[in-house]
This record gives structure tokens, sequence and C-alpha cells, in this order.
């Protein structure tokens, strides 16, 4: 008998769950409050949910994949009045208090939160290769764990609530920082008259190479960043937000960071807002007066 688990939240990471779990064998109860998302589930085993409410009365697991706080907030107080004791894993980047004020608002009814955001884009997730921050309470988490394990490539707990964060926040930093230095090398290396996809082909494979690099690398090449858009500049200008947030709070400068994401911001500035991040090297090359076809 196939297990049940529940997606809450069908974008593009959600729908990534949803696909790998099903190849998996897991049945998936969904919901999303855009309805067209069900259309762009393919194969996958869905059974499509009319509420939060009626994910949670049909399986004991919940995975959640919302765009904001407001979101998380909304769910858990629905799911709080059903009554029924579930665990949610919430894979959401979002403010430590956001999530701790959702978890209040279930544990009061006796149902356990799990912070557990994870590290990869979009086209990673599709493909199975993200790596799962866990914490909460650890017995809730090894029986989410089966389900993590067909989602990504590595899961790890890391204790109490709120440490998956603080370790996304690390995670996303170095994203940040990887994606703009990445840019900033074939912008380079077409300044100094090297074709991109040589300087790609062969920096992949260099110390120098990062995993941005080696995702995101290729899109700067090609010069193209509004097809298989993964990860856009605002949800990243969101992520840059909350973690420049906790800095602040922590007393912690972070000038590479810093600077990184005033590179994002400048992207939105001219007009890439729904662009893959990818196309920070559209500013970098900019700065440097390179112009492509």
């Amino acid at each position: 008998m196939s297990e049940k688990i529940g997606i809450i939240g069908l974008g593009i990471m959600g729908s990534a769950y949803t696909k790998n779990l099903s190849a998996a064998g897991f049945e998936i109860v969904g919901f999303d409050v855009n309805d067209e998302r069900f259309e762009a589930q393919g194969n996958a085993r869905i059974k499509r949910a009319s509420s939060p409410t009626d994910v949670v009365n049909q399986v004991d697991k919940v995975i959640t994949s919302l765009p904001h706080p407001d979101a998380l907030i909304a769910v858990a107080d629905e799911i709080s009045k059903s009554g029924k004791e579930v665990i949610i894993a919430d894979t959401c980047t979002l403010k430590i208090s956001d999530k701790i004020k959702a978890r209040d608002i279930l544990a009061d009814k006796g149902i356990t939160l799990l912070d557990c955001p994870v590290s990869g884009t979009g086209h990673q997730a599709w493909a199975g290769d993200l790596v799962i921050f866990g914490s909460g309470d650890q017995a809730s988490f090894d029986k989410v764990k089966p389900a993590f394990e067909k989602m990504g490539r590595e899961v790890h707990y890391l204790g109490e609530f709120g440490t998956g964060s603080k370790m996304k926040y690390i995670a996303n930093l170095l994203v940040v920082i990887h994606n703009v230095s990445s840019a900033e090398a074939i912008t380079y290396g077409v300044k100094a008259g090297i074709d991109p996809q040589l300087v790609y082909d062969v920096i992949k494979s260099s110390a120098g190479s990062s995993r941005m690099f080696e995702v995101r690398g290729q899109m700067m090449v090609d010069n193209k960043y509004d097809e298989n858009v993964s990860a856009n500049h605002l949800i990243t200008k969101k992520d840059i937000s909350v973690i420049l947030d906790f800095a602040d709070e922590m007393g912690c400068p972070t000038p590479l960071f810093s600077l990184a994401g005033d590179i994002h911001r400048a992207a939105i500035a001219q007009g890439r807002a729904l662009e893959d991040t990818a196309s920070v090297c559209a500013v970098t090359d900019n700065l440097a007066g390179v112009k492509r076809k």
C-alpha cells in the first residue's frame, strides 16, 4: 500500500516535490490557491484537496512550500482549527520569528511544525538534487525523513527548531555571492576576448568553480534569462532581506553579501525582476561595457 503525504503549495518547488515523491511511490494529496497549478503536475499521482484542512484530514504528514509568511500563518490558522494531529514540515525560507509564530499557533492544538528549509534551485528540486536542513522535534522529523530522502540528495537533522533556517541563511548567503562572482567571471572573460562558452567549459572543472557557476553559468553564457527560470529576483530579494535582517539582529557584518545583494537589486531596477537570477550577468556586462547579442 502506498504511503500518503500532503503538499500545500504547488509552485516551482512544490511541483518538484510532488513529481519526485510520486515517482517514489507516494500518493500525494495536494492544495494550492492557484487552480492552474494542478494542470502542471503532469503524471504525478496527486489527489486535489479543496483546502489545507482537506489535506490534513486525509494524511498525517504534510510538506508546505509557501511564498511568504502571511501564507504560512494563514495555513497554520486554518489547520489549527481542524482538530487533527498532524506533522507539518515547512520548507520555506522565512524569518525565524514568523516560523515560531506559526509553530505556536499549531502547538496550541497539539500539531507539530518542523522547520525544514531546502537548499537548491527549482531545476535542482526537479532533479531531486536538494539538500534538506531539518530542525524541530526529532521524532516527528524522523517520520517525514523518508519523504525528504526522495526529494533530495542529502537530508540533515540539525537540532532545535530554527536551526534549519539559520543553516539555510548561510547557504543562501553563499548562493548570492557565488551567483555574482560567476557573473563577474563570465563578463571578465568576455571583456578579455575569450568565448564565454570556453570560459564556462574550462572553469567549471577548476578550483575556482562553484555550484552556482555550474548551475547558472550556462545561462550566463547563453545570455538568456527568461526561459526555464529556477528562481527569479523577487524570490531572491525576499531571501536577501531575511538574511540581512538576521545579520542585523546578531550584529554580524556581511560585506560581500551586502554588495552582492546590491547587484541583484540592480537587476530588478533594470526590469529583470521575473528573470532567472543568473541575469546578474547582464548587470556585470553593463558595468563593464560588454555588449553581447
